[in-house]
């Protein structure tokens, strides 16, 4: 994962998304789904109808980067809402990139008794 500015937002766009957008489409639903500005800085996440499929739209200050990643197996958990947004962490989204749940992480291991 590319490393973000402490004071980066990232923002799940609900719902589905048409996945034949680049740079110009998406930012372009920024601001007219969301009434965001799309070079604020901030990271917007999309997905596509199957789930399959996400795409990552982000400013760093020079221009937009466009990232995708397509699952070879399962689905990328999303948030129920049909419209809208929902902030996520940076560590939610490097667990959303992994294809893991980011809601409701569980731990690997408990500790008990440290003697």
């Amino acid at each position: 994962m590319i490393g973000l500015p402490s004071n980066t937002r990232v923002w799940i766009v609900a719902g589905h998304t048409d996945m034949r957008k680049g740079f110009d489409g998406l930012a372009a639903l920024v601001q007219t789904a969301l009434a965001a500005n799309p070079f604020c800085g901030h990271v917007f996440v999309f997905r596509g109808r199957r789930g399959d499929i996400i795409k990552v739209l982000w400013f760093d200050g020079q221009g937009l980067m466009l990232l995708a990643k397509r699952l070879e197996r399962g689905r990328f958990v999303w948030p129920q809402a049909t419209s809208g947004s929902v902030a996520l962490t940076p560590a939610q989204l490097s667990m959303l990139l992994e294809g893991i749940d980011w809601r409701m992480p569980a731990r690997t291991h408990t500790p008990q008794l440290a003697a």
